[in-house]
């Protein structure tokens, strides 16, 4: 099933530095990311966000227009876009810095969304973030709502501050996904499975925590679904956890478990489900680390 998202959140220009010091720059943000990977995979992704009139700006425009995906129509402003400096040491692992503004218009939103999704910065960043929980509040209705910390320390600050903020999404939100290392950042503790599996008694029906070289594992009121890897030779890791979020709501789309309408049965969600999901979520992952940058894999590159 196709489905419509709006994806609310930072577009950012990309500035990477291989191990061996060589400089290139792309489109980035973790939101942007989720919104081309939802449109490459054939759905209709609404991008909120604040990018300006500059050449990296357009740079962003152009990329958005590549994969189709749409941006509202106060996503362009009269200012700098902005950028995050990814540092890949010898693995492909990267390490961030930011020189950011978050201030969006969310004027024009589309009226008929399937799924809001938000993650990362734009959900934490002050003033914007404000903005973004009217956003998920005002869609809760008719929507499902995705989140993902994507927790950024160098930008975040206090973990403790950003967990208050983070959990505050958790509780509107009916599917979360997490990274092992956000969520330790994030709760100061080794026992993430836990706190992931907890987050449930908050209100999401699903929640998915990634665990690198150790696959994935989902929480829903069926209980604990774990899945292996997929093994594949990594580039760079730029990336991947969005398109495992954007994979997480392909396949709920393809189940049919997307709108508010459906809210019951997505809190039903059976185990065999869950392991689809979550299959489908770490092969597009997969895609996007065998290759250099944030470049999810179109429907095409499919099998």
């Amino acid at each position: 099933m196709n489905a419509t998202f709006l994806i609310a959140g930072e577009a950012l220009t990309d500035i990477v530095v291989d191990a061996d010091g060589a400089r290139r720059e792309h489109p980035g943000g973790s939101p942007l990311n989720v919104a081309v990977a939802l449109s490459r995979l054939g759905h209709d992704a609404h991008l909120l966000t604040r990018i300006g009139p500059d050449s990296r700006g357009d740079a962003i425009r152009a990329h958005l227009a590549e994969s189709d995906v749409s941006l509202t129509p106060g996503s362009t402003v009269d200012a700098a876009t902005s950028t995050a400096q990814a540092v890949l040491d010898a693995s492909g692992a990267a390490t961030y810095t930011f020189d950011l503004v978050w201030d969006p218009d969310p004027a024009g939103l589309p009226e008929q969304i399937d799924a809001v999704h938000t993650s990362s910065i734009a959900a934490v960043l002050a003033p914007g973030a404000a903005t973004v929980v009217d956003v998920l509040r005002g869609h809760r209705e008719h929507s499902t709502i995705s989140y993902d910390p994507n927790a950024r320390p160098t930008l975040m600050g206090d973990p403790v501050r950003v967990r208050e903020q983070v959990e505050e999404i958790i509780a509107l939100s009916d599917v979360v996904k997490a990274s092992d290392e956000d969520v330790a950042w994030l709760y100061g503790t080794e026992d993430v499975e836990d706190v992931v599996a907890s987050w449930r008694e908050r209100g999401p029906a699903l929640t998915v925590m990634t665990r690198g070289d150790e696959g994935a594992v989902g929480f829903a009121g069926s209980g604990r679904v774990q899945v292996s890897p997929v093994t594949i030779e990594a580039v760079d890791t730029v990336g991947a956890g969005d398109t495992f979020s954007a994979g997480i709501l392909d396949a709920l789309a393809a189940k049919e478990l997307l709108g508010a309408e459906r809210r019951d049965q997505l809190a039903a969600i059976p185990s065999d489900d869950v392991a689809f999901v979550l299959r489908r979520a770490a092969a597009l992952a997969a895609i996007t680390v065998s290759r250099a940058g944030a470049n999810p894999p179109w429907s095409h590159e499919l099998t």
